[in-house]
């Protein structure tokens, strides 16, 4: 009987001190983008990652949070912070800027959260002559959609949709420049994954 007990004992001691959960930081209400964090907004989760990759991804509880870290993303009551929705700066430097893009140039299923790139060209390829428009890279890359209304709740009489992205003060201005320097901008979003 002792040795039974020793046995149930040894194995429940085995069990517990093999804990192979880390802890990340989740939000304890939601948050729009451009909220600046405090410790008030999170709460430590431990969560069992199969893929090391996984974990990486997200905010490990252990570390403090950076300096002014703001939200690039509007972030859920309870979800786990991704690392990718955390910028540093203060609230004031997120811009959230709409852009209106034609709905056969947009994935419609496209919503918030999404990292997304953006590419810019004009109306006509004479507006390519010695413009950085047309290199065929995009003008933003790797933003945040901040907002997308429903692809049925689309404005404008072309039917064109509204995507409001949230990004840096300087990327806003970069974005801002080359639209001014493009005749009739048109813009397509490519979406992340």
């Amino acid at each position: 009987m002792a040795i039974v007990a020793v046995s149930v004992l040894a194995g429940a001691w085995v069990l517990g001190s093999g804990d192979d959960t880390a802890p990340v930081w989740a939000t304890t209400t939601s948050l729009p983008a451009g909220h600046r964090l405090t410790a008030d907004d999170l709460a430590v989760r431990r969560v069992r990652f199969v893929d090391g990759d996984d974990q990486g991804r997200y905010l490990p509880a252990g570390r403090r949070l950076p300096a002014g870290a703001v939200l690039l993303r509007p972030v859920g009551a309870g979800e786990l912070l991704p690392g990718a929705a955390v910028g540093q700066g203060g609230a004031d430097t997120t811009r959230q800027v709409p852009i209106s893009v034609a709905p056969d140039q947009v994935p419609s299923a496209v919503g918030v959260g999404d990292v997304v790139d953006v590419y810019l060209r004009p109306a006509t390829h004479g507006g390519c002559a010695g413009s950085s428009v047309c290199s065929g890279s995009p003008v933003l890359s790797g933003v945040t959609v901040a907002d997308a209304p429903a692809v049925e709740q689309q404005f404008g009489p072309d039917g064109s949709r509204m995507l409001v992205l949230a990004m840096d003060e300087s990327a806003a201005h970069r974005f801002f420049r080359l639209l001014a320097s493009t005749d009739e901008p048109a813009l397509t979003v490519v979406g992340r994954g």
